[in-house]
């Protein structure tokens, strides 16, 4: 097996990895003003590519969403469509993982029958209610998204289950959040399947003393966290079988000049797994015998 290496890209770990990400973009008057930061370090990172294993072939179940593994063990639920390790602590998801295809994204389902709902599963000290979001300013934003899931009725009524929600700035979550999730479901035109790993961040700011604080909003009487930041992880497998491709994003939870293509907002997967504490890729290795490096393109 070959030990997962990087070349061409300046990483940033450690305690200066909150502040850069915090800093990631700044909108201003409706014109981009780019900060000393992770992605004006790194504006496209490479994506890496690992040898495909065997393809799953069952339909568009939860069941399979797991063939890479969890990216954290606690508190998991199965939905329809999804598998999630819920936060209680937050009142939101750790993480939503979802698989991607043709046949999942067709179907009868209509989103004018689905309403969002509070998860029963979980204890009502810890569980988000529409009130909490009710003259909040913030958008009930998916983390699975509903559109990615009309195969069934029942599969896309579970993606209106609070626990699928976040606290989401509306201008990012009609823009260019919603372009993020576009991109992932045109990506099933050229690849097997598209695994998708979804969840919040709540990253240090530093602030005037110099010092690094998480400081975040929350909504309503229980307290549901507003991220400061959103991530996106795409396992994409080739159809062909020659390999599997890994994506990751992180958005700012705040408005989005759309001009800024979404490539700017690619980072190296280890900056995700060390900012939320999941870890993706020793999941893949399993499935797979090697893990290429990354290198510029």
């Amino acid at each position: 097996m070959k030990r997962l290496c990087w070349t061409g890209t300046t990483l940033l770990f450690g305690a200066g990895i909150g502040a850069s990400v915090s800093r990631l973009l700044s909108v201003r008057g409706g014109e981009e003003e780019e900060r000393p930061g992770l992605l004006s370090r790194v504006p496209v990172v490479p994506v890496p590519t690992v040898q495909a294993s065997e393809p799953t072939v069952s339909a568009g179940g939860s069941a399979v969403v797991m063939k890479y593994g969890f990216p954290s063990l606690a508190n998991i639920k199965t939905r329809e469509s999804y598998i999630t390790s819920y936060d209680p602590r937050t009142r939101t998801a750790s993480w939503v993982i979802e698989r991607l295809n043709p046949a999942s994204l067709s179907g009868p389902s209509d989103r004018k029958h689905c309403d969002f709902k509070e998860d029963d599963s979980v204890h009502v000290f810890h569980r988000a209610t529409n009130a909490d979001y009710r003259g909040s300013g913030f958008d009930r934003g998916h983390l699975a998204a509903a559109a990615n899931h009309k195969w069934s009725q029942k599969a896309m009524e579970d993606t209106f289950y609070l626990s699928n929600v976040a606290p989401q700035d509306p201008h990012l979550n009609q823009n260019t959040w919603n372009n993020l999730e576009k991109l992932c479901r045109s990506l099933t035109k050229r690849y097997l399947n598209v695994y998708v790993c979804t969840g919040p961040l709540y990253l240090p700011r530093q602030e005037a003393d110099g010092k690094l604080y998480v400081r975040y909003q929350v909504l309503g009487r229980n307290h549901v966290a507003v991220p400061t930041h959103f991530f996106k992880v795409l396992i994409l497998e080739q159809a062909d079988g020659r390999g599997v491709e890994l994506r990751s994003y992180i958005l700012p939870n705040e408005p989005i000049d759309q001009k800024v293509p979404l490539e700017r907002f690619l980072v190296p997967i280890e900056t995700i797994e060390r900012a939320s504490g999941l870890l993706f890729v020793p999941n893949i290795m399993k499935r797979t015998p090697s893990l290429q490096a990354i290198t510029d393109r």
